[in-house]
This record gives C-alpha cells, structure tokens and sequence, in this order.
C-alpha cells in the first residue's frame, strides 16, 4: 500500500449488513491521540474499491477515526444484478453504516460518484451527517452536461485487469499514479461488478443532484479539481449558491483524482474545514 510512513494507520477489514446487503469497510483509528474531531465517513467513487483509497485514509487519520466504505458491487461488498444502484441505495448504505456504527456527527466525505451520494445522504437523513465534504462530484444529470470519461472506458479498464494486462496509463486520470497504486488498482478493479458501473454511469445523467442542494442543511465543503474536467467555476458558483452553508476550495495543477495528484493540498483542505 501507499502511504506516508510518518501517518501510517493500520486499517482492519469489518463489514456491515444494511437490509441484506453486506458492506465491507475500512476502519482506521485516530493515530493522533486525543482528539474532540468527528469522525470521517469516506464514500470513494465510481471505480475505487476501499483499499485504494487507504493511503488518504492513513493521512487523514492523524486526526480523525476514518471509515472508508466498498460501496455496493466495488471490493468485499455485496455486489450483482438483482440489487440497485441509484443515489438513493448507496445513500442508504452509507446512513445504516452510520447508524449501527453509533457515529455522531460524522463527516462524511465523497469522492466523485461518491460526492453524489453524500448530497443525496445529506438531503434524506440529515441527523445522520455532521457535515459534509464533496470532492469533485460530478455534476451531471437532466439537462447538463454529459460526464467526460465514458462508460467503455471503465468497461474496458475493468476487463484489461482481469485478463492480467498491464494498464494503459496514457490517460490523464492514471498519469500521477505511482506503480504501487496502478498495481492495487489492478489487483481490485475486477473486484468491480460490471452492472453496478453501468447503473452508476447511467445515473450521473439520468439522476438530478442539484434539486436536492436546497435540502441540506449542514455544514459544507466543496473540493473541486482545477483540471478534472468535472467541476467547473460557474459550477463551483451555483453549489455554493444553492446549499445554505457552503464553501468552496479549488485545488490548482490537479486532476479528477485529486489526492493522487496533490495528496497534501486534499488532505490541508480536508483537515483545515473539519477542524475549523
């Protein structure tokens, strides 16, 4: 795994089952002592199994108890064709982790597809979220603007790593990846169902996120990539506008994948709204 040795964080394997569907997590304790910070609900995006987002986590646990969650057909969760995969079933996941881990006004923390379910998580079970971080979420949905990376791409990415096949790392998204990260990615993209990528495609442009910005009601932060081709200014603008208690951190010279390019400006944006 990769990580920083001064932050490193053990993390364990523990699941979850949320109305028959088990749900694999990483839990990784504070290692910075006593500290009166909530705890961090990290929520990864549309292909990113738990245990690659493990080296954030180590950092981010210096301060904070983080759990990050395999969403639904990603990982050691359940995945398959008979379950669902709209806002609304991850959003679900998400609050009954929440709820029978006992977490009190718990950060959650999405990433890409998994910023989408924290807005939706927000609106529905405001008791549940302290607070709330989006990463460069994409901001499709009825009449917007399509996503930029297409289906086939992670298709194809998902079937090249279970045939054994050396990544292609002439996409900007993988450029910054050290050989540690592509070689977990390709361990765990497999791990990836298919059904629940396509659903989860689909739903960046069939489900409308922005209808439910009005609903929340915490407090918030938007991270947005200046080069993820995801989030743009005007964007960056109506988020703001619309949630009541927003604001906004560009974090320059990045990509979509924001910690891989720039692992401390995530992590001082992180830590700088949760402990403020």
């Amino acid at each position: 795994m990769t990580s920083d040795a001064r932050h490193s964080a053990p993390s364990r394997g523990r699941h979850v089952t949320v109305s028959g569907v088990r749900l694999h997590y990483l839990d990784l304790e504070n290692t910075g002592g006593e500290s009166a910070n909530p705890p961090i609900v990290l929520i990864p995006g549309i292909t990113s199994p738990a245990i690659t987002w493990e080296f954030v986590g180590q950092r981010l646990a210096a301060f904070a108890r983080v759990m990050i969650l395999d969403n639904r057909g990603r990982g050691l969760s359940s995945g398959g064709a008979e379950l669902g995969y709209s806002l609304e079933d991850y959003a679900h996941d998400a609050a009954g982790l929440i709820e029978q881990l006992g977490l009190e006004n718990a950060v959650v923390l999405g990433h890409s597809m998994g910023g989408r379910v924290g807005f939706k998580l927000a609106a529905l079970r405001p008791d549940l979220v302290g607070s709330l971080i989006a990463a460069d979420p994409p901001v499709t949905g009825p009449g917007r603007r399509p996503y930029p990376i297409p289906l086939q791409w992670y298709l194809d990415g998902i079937d090249a790593a279970s045939r054994g096949d050396k990544e292609d790392t002439s996409s900007p998204i993988l450029k910054n990846w050290s050989a540690d990260q592509l070689a977990l990615r390709a361990e765990w993209l497999p791990s990836c169902d298919k059904t629940a990528i396509a659903a989860s495609h689909a739903s960046f442009h069939d489900e409308d996120i922005h209808s439910l910005l009005p609903a929340i009601r915490c407090r918030s932060l938007l991270i947005y990539a200046e080069n993820g081709n995801t989030v743009d200014e005007d964007d960056a603008k109506e988020i703001i506008a619309t949630i009541n208690d927003c604001q906004a951190v560009r974090i320059d010279g990045v990509g979509h994948m924001i910690p891989w390019d720039d692992l401390d400006g995530f992590v001082t944006a992180v830590r700088g709204f949760v402990e403020n």
